[in-house]
């Protein structure tokens, strides 16, 4: 083959490392860019961007690649953070890994990377892309507890075609023995956890240096019976059980039974309120059809309407079967076949049809349609 130019991202960790090693392995021309994003706080313990950056040029030397480094901050607080922060002032979760991946990573770095001539740029994403008649899908990588596809679904067309995944077919033990038999000293460093310009600090307290918390009440759904108290709805979510500092109560009689722990079931921003429910199962955290918007197809449009596939309305949720029952510019609409637990607006649902990941949406809102889940459904819900 031909020699061809492939820009690695590399973050530090065993998994783009291993990407750079087979990318030379394979004959091209690797060269490696760490992408800096963010730099609020540079100097605080909870930043790993120094060691990282170490361990980077450590890897470049072991495999003879020259790295360089791009500092994005501006266009992650710009396109990424300030989205961030919008999303949960308006009582909602955001994943902004999603957007980071469609905005930063793979449209800065990849319009730096072409600028510098690069033909392809590479990840250590567990995911694959695959060319199929004249256009380029998404897949599910071969490693189902690592794949990635979820965080990637809003890739487009040239991002795609551009891009290659060289640990699609691996999977995370077969990834670090790699690095072990090529001396990398990140063979078996901890994988990065949490968001990522957040890492492993206390969320709340992170949060609250860019939204001030707004004290309000906890009420009970069922009955609106005063519990507590609670800092701000932002620090909330659907289907939360940690951190409400309302503690057990019995309630013979009541979803869940005595003693039963309480959840996130609702939020009323205009009056401040947080709604709880007592019981996993309780039906107000259980629905059946979800609207989402903020469409974004791999394909360049939309799935077939009306057509059965599965959804992941959250990262680690089991892969739900379901029906588009309407698509449109704006929405769409669907139907699952069981009631999902505490679909949150803000999260992004994401479709697929076998392996391939077909795009998703921003979830709007979630109710009841088949009858047969008794409750108030998302009468409080943002």
């Amino acid at each position: 083959m031909s020699e061809k130019t492939v820009i690695v991202g590399l973050s530090g960790g065993v998994d783009s490392s291993v990407a750079a090693l087979l990318l030379k392995q394979q004959g091209y021309r690797v060269l490696g860019l760490f992408m800096k994003n963010w730099e609020d706080d540079d100097d605080d313990a909870y930043c790993a961007a120094r060691q990282d950056l170490l361990d980077v040029m450590s890897v470049a030397d072991v495999l003879g690649v020259d790295v360089e480094v791009v500092n994005f901050a501006a266009e992650y607080r710009e396109r990424v953070f300030a989205e961030f922060l919008r999303e949960y002032q308006a009582g909602r979760t955001p994943n902004p890994d999603v957007l980071c991946n469609s905005e930063i990573k793979f449209k800065a770095f990849l319009e730096h990377a072409l600028a510098l001539g690069a033909d392809h740029i590479a990840t250590g994403h567990y995911a694959e892309v695959r060319e199929n008649a004249g256009s380029h899908q998404l897949l599910k990588a071969a490693d189902g507890g690592k794949d990635q596809s979820y965080f990637l679904h809003r890739l487009n067309q040239a991002q795609l075609s551009r891009t290659l995944f060289p640990l699609a077919r691996l999977y995370k033990r077969e990834v670090r023995q790699i690095a072990a038999d090529a001396g990398l000293h990140v063979a078996h460093k901890k994988d990065s956890t949490g968001i990522c310009f957040i890492g492993e600090r206390p969320f709340k307290a992170f949060l609250s240096r860019y939204l001030p918390p707004q004290k309000g009440e906890i009420r009970r759904l069922d009955d609106d019976l005063l519990l507590g108290e609670h800092d701000g709805l932002m620090y909330h979510t659907l289907g939360q059980r940690k951190g409400l500092h309302i503690g057990g109560r019995k309630e013979t009689g009541k979803p869940g039974g005595e003693h039963a722990a309480w959840f996130v079931a609702g939020k009323d921003l205009a009056r401040n309120v947080l709604y709880v429910v007592q019981g996993h199962a309780h039906p107000a955290l259980l629905h059946d059809r979800l609207i989402a918007r903020q469409l974004s197809w791999i394909a360049g449009q939309a799935p077939h309407p009306r057509w059965v596939y599965a959804a992941k309305p959250r990262y680690r949720s089991e892969d739900a079967p379901c029906v588009l029952a309407s698509v449109g510019d704006a929405e769409c609409v669907l139907d699952f076949a069981q009631p999902q637990w505490a679909l949150t607006p803000g999260q992004s649902v994401v479709l697929y049809e076998g392996r391939v990941c077909l795009g998703g949406g921003v979830i709007e809102s979630a109710e009841n349609i088949a009858g047969n889940i008794a409750g108030k459904g998302n009468r409080h819900d943002v």
